[in-house]
Parts: C-alpha cells; sequence; structure tokens
C-alpha cells in the first residue's frame, strides 16, 4: 500500500463542524424540532426536510474512512448519530403530515412551476408532496413499508450501508423502531429494509414512487446505490433490480436526436398521468444531470453519456465566456463540480472550481476558527448542510474516490492495527493508514481545536500482533513515551498538535529493525539501508530525524 494523502485542512474543518452537528443532543420527535444548523431549507419543494440534511452529510464519510482506513471512530459515531436520527417523525415528516393532496395547487410561487408539467400546473401536487393517503393506495402508517415514499427508505438505506461500510459494527442490522403515522412504531432491520425494497422494485421495473405518484431517477439511483453498496459490504445480489431498472431508463426515459445523442433525460415519471416530465429546454441539462452523482458509479458508460449531454446542453464545458446559472441554486454546480472531478473533466472542473471560490464563500468559522463551511452567499446564522455536504467532496480523496466505494474492492482494514480512543475533537487524525506487507502503521495528528495546542493527550493502537515487539518513531526519532496495557494494545502519550508517527508493528522480511551503526544510510519509502563497518548492508525503518521530537 502507498502512503495515501492527508485529510486536507478544508476536509478537516469541515469534519469538525459536521461532528458538533451530529453529537449535540436535539429533539426529532413529534414534540420537538431539530437544531436549526440541520438544512431544511435548500431546494424547495423536493428538498426541503432536514433528513436530507443527515443523508448528504454523510456522503463524505467513506471517502474519509477510505483515506484514513486505520482510524474510523469518529465517522462511526457520525454515522450512528445520523442514522438514529432517520428513525424518528422528523426524518418522515413529509410523509406523516402531508396527507391526501395539496390544497395549496393553484398558489405555487412560480420558480416551483419549472418542476411540474405545464399542462397539470394548477391541479397537480409539487415535487416534495409526499400525498400519503390518497387512492388508490390509502393511508399507509409506515414510512419504510408504504407503497410510495421509496426516497424515504432508499436515502435511508444507503445511510445504513455507509455506516457498516466505516464501522465495520452490526449495530443497525440487529432490531430497531421506526417513527410512524400517529406515533406508531414499526420494527426494522438494515436486513429487512433491503429485502424489502429488492422484492417491491423486482415487481414494478419502472420503479416504485416516491412522493404518489412520481417516480424519480435521481431517488431511485440513490436506492440503487445503497444496495450495490450492501452487496459490497455483505457479499450479496441484490443490486440487479437497479440494472434491470437501467434497461428500462434507457428505452422509457432518453430523448434522442436523430443522430443517436441525448436530448433529455426524464426528471421524473408520473405512472397514473402517464407523463414523464422533462425540464423546459433551457433547463433540459439539469434534468440530464440531476440523477448521475448517484447513477455514474452503478452504470459509468451510461453515466458519461449523460453527464456529456447535460454539460453541453447548460454550455458548462465552454471554455470561454461566462457560466450561466438558470437556477439559482448552488446545488447543480456542486454536483456537476464532482461529477466533472470523478470524471477526469478537467476543463469543466476549473471552470466551476473558479465559480465556487469566487461565488460560494469557503469560509473557516468558530471561535479559533476551526470549523469549515461553505456559506453561499447567505446572511443566515449557519451554512446550508445539504450543499456543504455535496461540495465538499470535491476536497476528500483522488479523483474516482466516489466510483471507487461503491465498486471497489473492498478491503477493511478491521483486522489490522487501529487507532482508537482518540479525544478528538481536541485533536484529531489526518493520516492512519497500515502497510501490511511492511508491518507498518502510519498515524498522523494536527490539533482539531486549535486552542488545544501543545496539551497532553493519549490515544491507543489496538489489533498488534505483539504489543512488546512494537518500534514507534515520532517525526523521525526513535519515541519512547507509550506503554503496552494488553499483548495486543498499547497507549501512547504525546502532545496535540502536528505530529507523524510510523508504529513498527510487524516483521518485515529481510529488514533488520535494530538501529544499525556507522556507515551511511539510504532512505527509501521510510525505510533506511545501513552500511556497518564490515561492510554488511542491513535495513530499518528510520525516516530522516529532526534534531528533536515534539511528541512528547
Amino acid at each position: 500500500m502507498t502512503e495515501s494523502a492527508e485529510l486536507n485542512a478544508r476536509a478537516r474543518g469541515w469534519l469538525r463542524f459536521i461532528w458538533d452537528k451530529a453529537t449535540t443532543e436535539d429533539d426529532w420527535s413529534s414534540k420537538g424540532d431539530p437544531h436549526p444548523w440541520w438544512d431544511r431549507t435548500s431546494t424547495a419543494p423536493m428538498c426541503a426536510f432536514p433528513r436530507f440534511d443527515l443523508s448528504e452529510t454523510s456522503y463524505a464519510l467513506p471517502l474519509l474512512a477510505d483515506q484514513t482506513p486505520a482510524w474510523r471512530e469518529v465517522y462511526t459515531r457520525i454515522a450512528d448519530e445520523l442514522v438514529g436520527r432517520y428513525t424518528t417523525f422528523w426524518a418522515a415528516i413529509d410523509w406523516l403530515t402531508l396527507i391526501g393532496p395539496d390544497p395549496h395547487q393553484r398558489n405555487y410561487p412560480p420558480e416551483w412551476l419549472v418542476w411540474m408539467p405545464e399542462k397539470l400546473r394548477g391541479h397537480y401536487d409539487p415535487p416534495g408532496w409526499t400525498a400519503n393517503g390518497i387512492k388508490p393506495w390509502g393511508l399507509q402508517p409506515d414510512p419504510i413499508a408504504a407503497d410510495g415514499n421509496l426516497f424515504f427508505r432508499g436515502f435511508f438505506n444507503l445511510l445504513l450501508s455507509t455506516y457498516s461500510y466505516v464501522s465495520g459494527d452490526d449495530k443497525w442490522e440487529r432490531p430497531f423502531k421506526m417513527a410512524g403515522y400517529n406515533n406508531r412504531l414499526f420494527t426494522w432491520t438494515q436486513h429487512s429494509i433491503t429485502g424489502f425494497l429488492e422484492d417491491q422494485w423486482s415487481h414494478q421495473p419502472q420503479g416504485p414512487h416516491c412522493e404518489n405518484t412520481k417516480v424519480w431517477p435521481y431517488c431511485l439511483s440513490a436506492a440503487g446505490l445503497s444496495l450495490q453498496l450492501y452487496d459490497k459490504v455483505f457479499s450479496t445480489s441484490t443490486h440487479w433490480v437497479y440494472d434491470q431498472w437501467i434497461d428500462y431508463a434507457k428505452k422509457h426515459f432518453v430523448k434522442r436526436s436523430r443522430t443517436g445523442d441525448i436530448e433529455s433525460f426524464a426528471f421524473f415519471y408520473d405512472p397514473i398521468e402517464r407523463v414523464a416530465h422533462t425540464m423546459p429546454d433551457k433547463l433540459a441539462g439539469y434534468g440530464t444531470l440531476a440523477p448521475i452523482f448517484y447513477l455514474y458509479p452503478q452504470a459509468p458508460e451510461f453515466g458519461r453519456e449523460l453527464y456529456e449531454s447535460g454539460i453541453k446542453q447548460l454550455g458548462w464545458n465552454k471554455q470561454k465566456g461566462a457560466l450561466v446559472q438558470a437556477i439559482d441554486d448552488p446545488r447543480w454546480l456542486s454536483l456537476v463540480l464532482m461529477l466533472a472531478r470523478e470524471l477526469g473533466d478537467f476543463t469543466t472542473e476549473q471552470r466551476l472550481s473558479d465559480v465556487a471560490e469566487r461565488e460560494f464563500g469557503p469560509n473557516f468559522f468558530g471561535a479559533d476558527p476551526d470549523r469549515f463551511a461553505w456559506r453561499f452567499g447567505l446572511d443566515e446564522p449557519y451554512p446550508r448542510g445539504q450543499i456543504n455536504g455535496l461540495m465538499i467532496l470535491s476536497e476528500i480523496g483522488e479523483r474516482s474516490a466516489w466510483s471507487r466505494v461503491y465498486n471497489g474492492q473492498y478491503a477493511p482494514q478491521f483486522d489490522l492495527p487501529t487507532v482508537e480512543a482518540v479525544d478528538f475533537p481536541k485533536i484529531g487524525i489526518s493520516e492512519a493508514v497500515n502497510d501490511k506487507a511492511a508491518g507498518l502503521l502510519r498515524v498522523s495528528t494536527y490539533a482539531a481545536t486549535a486552542a488545544c495546542t501543545g496539551e497532553a493527550t493519549r490515544w491507543r493502537v489496538s489489533q498488534l500482533p505483539n504489543s512488546e515487539d512494537v518500534q514507534i518513531y515520532c517525526n523521525g526519532v526513535l519515541f519512547t513515551d507509550w506503554r503496552a496495557l494488553d499483548s495486543n494494545m498499547i497507549e501512547i502519550q504525546s502532545t496535540i498538535g502536528p505530529n507523524q508517527f510510523r508504529i513498527v508493528w510487524g516483521p518485515t522480511s529481510g529488514v533488520d529493525r535494530q538501529q544499525g551503526e556507522g556507515g551511511f544510510l539510504r532512505e527509501s519509502a521510510g525505510i533506511v539501508e545501513s552500511n556497518s563497518a564490515d561492510g554488511t548492508a542491513t535495513a530499518q525503518y528510520r525516516p530522516a530525524a529532526p534534531p528533536s521530537c515534539s511528541c512528547c
């Protein structure tokens, strides 16, 4: 394994902020109200519910876990808090309160009308109005077991699969209670939700609907991604229903020119009205691009075709001229910026990145300031969590990191030495990766709360083959301020701040870990060769050493 890049300053600051959000207690029950920093405002009317902040906050967690695979406890805690909130009244508030047709169908603001077929405006519910209780389905009290509400359980299943991916824990595989209509409770597990989703979808090739009566490629692709990640973690085969749906979508939701180029992709399909709604001509690119964030890791060839069509329709792939955002919502640019990076479209990525840096207000904030988010030019007390959850993805990992989470080889380091009991958010870990072949754990620390810099701290490394047979280097110098807690765990005492630890935990073939004397040193990937007085070459881990060690 090659040495991984460390988390950059923005990723560290964003992690600090979402830790605050996730671990600060608030009340999502029918008698409570979520903390106002949970975004229930963005992209109305579709996404103006706080559960979308839960979902979009979670997307960075597997990317972070892949970058620090030997340190996952913070990501696990955050994911657990997000899942816990998703079982509540406020997570399912639309399904539990938007009963029957919307009585205000004739009074929508003009900017909402673009999301609805022109011939139905004035007597049609907008996207986001779930209409629980309408015919032919009737009132369904369980938000998971409904004929509709696909987007609720699809995004929930993606969050559950994310928890499994980053934690290796079975907490949400065990029975839990889901809040339903009139405060009824329903028992589910991660596995039963996945099974229900697969079974329901297998009988509806066009896909289950979200709001009654709309079928969304965007939400179906999120649900499909949840099945793909579930299959990756649990070695199952539930994703076939999405593969089937891709074939259906290509036949029924795509409009092509005579030359075969994609002209539009359905924004949603209404099986009752029998209409596949596409955006107006000048906005068609938005509808084409909408589902690709979730679709691309599952169907990359089709996803790339949609992407190239969408940015061409919007003119966002041009090298010169002003970038026109016909819809005044940063969600769209955030999604496409991440996609351009993922697909290696350097021209578009740079163009959109320049706009984001200039207009989206990247901002470190807080008393020190230790937290990071984009403000999007809004005079609001808290950053918009939904859009920030999308923007941060372009700051973590390498190109294609998003796709690798879902379709790359699943090789977690749960059975290798693991960093734990870190006093976050005082001290953070920007690098934690095992080199199994070398028997080496690389750990880099930083002050997650700047005011704590220099304070004494301690943290542990567990799952060592033999805690007595360990050598530790800090900033290139042999480090001795540690102790064995048992045969497989050690405790390291250090100070809060930027330090690089190299923990040699396993024998490496042909490598002598004892420090040589005399001769010359040649460094190569953290291993140096030394010529002894008799000319015999030995090798040991000894990076270039500064004059002193600041760790202890």
